[in-house]
């Protein structure tokens, strides 16, 4: 059994670059890919993009969200309430 789940320790990081992924930066990232894995096959696809590229459209919109500063958002909750 611990030979089993050591082989797996040593598989698992290779799995994100033979899917040609980086691999993960940070908790932000991890959160974004999580996001766009979860949203890619209920999200509207309008451009008729593929799976992998409407995921990466869905990942990059979370790291904006991710980015943006966090006093235009606020200042946004205060004006529509």
């Amino acid at each position: 059994m611990r030979t089993i789940l050591f082989a797996l320790a040593l598989v698992a990081p290779s799995l994100a670059l033979a899917q040609g992924e980086p691999p993960i930066q940070g908790p932000q990232d991890a959160a974004c890919r999580d996001e766009a894995r979860d949203r890619v096959f209920g999200a509207p696809n309008p451009k008729g993009l593929s799976l992998y590229n409407l995921g990466v459209e869905l990942y990059q919109e979370c790291m904006r969200r991710a980015q943006a500063p966090a006093n235009g958002s606020r200042s946004r909750r205060r004006q529509s309430s």
